[in-house]
């Protein structure tokens, strides 16, 4: 798949019909930065890092900041950022950006693809890539810090910037706060972020009142049996069989449990048993994610799992101190993102102003999963949203769609967004809502 490195940003830039005269105007300070902008993104793109280690790209954004007159404060929450610039009586706003690669061998073809190349904590060598599109989200950071202190006399408040680490592991935003986010930095009335986007047109635009991702557990299933010779089972309590039964058993949460208005996913994703072919293990073990929205539904589903696995080892005849052992991974938990509806349809109204109505558009919810949920989580009265920004080239969608082919998703080493047309909207439509948020009178 190609990415358009140069050019593409005039094309989503395009807009038909009147537009106020101060959009137009920071338009075309997006249109001077792009140059700069793409010369960070090529080097963050080529130098990813993986979660907790992102020390080189916060370095970037620290000094880009530093440079434009900001109060930097660097390793919060492990490798975060904290960027505040004071402009008089007003809102504080926070806008956010992830840092963190994911542990992908880039296969674009592309001349600046990552040839980075790790050995992971659990000792795993492998290639390191921005799969999904982080360097995006840094790069169209600096730009709204480049323009918001470009712009001191249209504005007046308080603005946080702050680059999170570790937001493919579920665990940055929770760090950033422990370490102190709201309690050593002003604290924001509103938190702004976005996403690239790999379902539809790069340039576009989408927003999702209320829950946008859903909640993410991972759950860990210890299937103990007693195990045995392969040609005397009945001496045995297969465990694979009682892993089997569970996992069959599993689905009636979603089906049978769940309310067909609300959502849930419960996936087995790993099923590990055994080591030869005539012997019984003495033990299965299982890996879930368990996706929903509601935490009502969240509770449901996990206390579930363990009701299901304990009762189906009952059934099977299973020793009581041989019940399974349900572990639920807290560390790894992300909790849903709520966009405040009032709010983010406010936004998307003042962005359709802007980049209008083609561009800027209603998305239904996703079980994915991201972390930028605990900032608005953290306190009710924090207006939150997290907007979509489409990163396909129209050519590559027109033809997938043509031909009924399936894009490169996120997270797929193919990924290739048209990385000019995602930082050039992002970057307007951020600091156009930041600048609404913090306007002078």
């Amino acid at each position: 798949m190609r990415i358009l490195w140069t050019g593409a940003a005039a094309l989503v830039l395009t807009v038909s019909g009147a537009m106020p005269a101060a959009a137009q105007a920071l338009r075309g300070e997006v249109e001077q930065q792009m140059p700069s902008l793409m010369a960070i993104y090529k080097d963050l793109h080529a130098h990813p890092e993986l979660s907790f280690m992102e020390v080189r790209s916060a370095g970037i954004l620290a000094a880009e900041a530093r440079e434009l007159g900001f109060k930097v404060t660097e390793k919060v929450g492990g490798t975060g950022i904290v960027a505040v610039m004071e402009n008089g009586a007003g809102p504080v706003v926070m806008v956010r950006a992830d840092m963190d690669g994911l542990p992908v061998t880039e296969q674009t073809g592309l001349p600046g693809a990552s040839k980075v190349r790790v050995t992971t904590k659990e000792g795993v060598e492998t290639g390191v890539m921005h799969a999904c599109g982080h360097d995006t989200h840094m790069t169209a950071w600096v730009g709204v810090a480049r323009l918001m202190a470009a712009n001191k006399d249209k504005w007046s408040g308080t603005l946080v910037m702050i680059g999170q680490p570790a937001e493919e592991r579920g665990a940055g935003a929770r760090m950033m706060l422990e370490d102190g986010l709201y309690t050593r930095f002003p604290k924001p009335e509103y938190v702004l972020a976005f996403h690239d986007a790999a379902q539809f047109p790069a340039g576009k635009i989408g927003y999702t009142p209320g829950y946008a991702l859903a909640n993410v557990d991972s759950v860990d299933i210890l299937v103990k049996g007693v195990g045995g010779h392969g040609a005397y089972p009945q001496a045995t309590k297969d465990p694979i069989v009682l892993g089997s039964r569970i996992v069959g058993a599993l689905q009636t949460l979603v089906s049978r449990e769940v309310s067909p208005l609300d959502s849930a996913v419960v996936t087995v994703g790993s099923f590990h048993a055994g080591a030869k072919h005539n012997i019984i293990s003495d033990e299965a073990r299982l890996q879930l994610t368990v996706r929903s929205y509601t935490d009502t539904v969240r509770d449901h589903l996990l206390d579930g799992i363990a009701r299901i696995a304990k009762g189906e080892a009952i059934a099977a005849g299973v020793p009581e101190d041989r019940m399974p052992v349900v572990t639920v991974q807290r560390d790894e938990y992300t909790p849903a993102t709520f966009n405040t509806p009032e709010f983010t349809e406010e936004m998307a109204a003042f962005l359709t102003t802007s980049f209008g109505g083609e561009r800027v558009v209603k998305m239904p919810p996703v079980m994915g999963g991201e972390d930028f949920g605990r900032f608005g989580r953290e306190d009710k009265s924090i207006k939150s949203l997290i907007v979509w920004v489409g990163g396909v080239p129209q050519a590559e969608y027109d033809a997938a769609k043509k031909e009924g082919r399936t894009l490169p998703s996120l997270h797929s080493p193919f990924w290739a967004p048209d990385a000019p047309a995602v930082i050039s909207t992002a970057t307007e439509a951020l600091t156009a809502m930041t600048m609404k948020l913090m306007a002078k009178g």
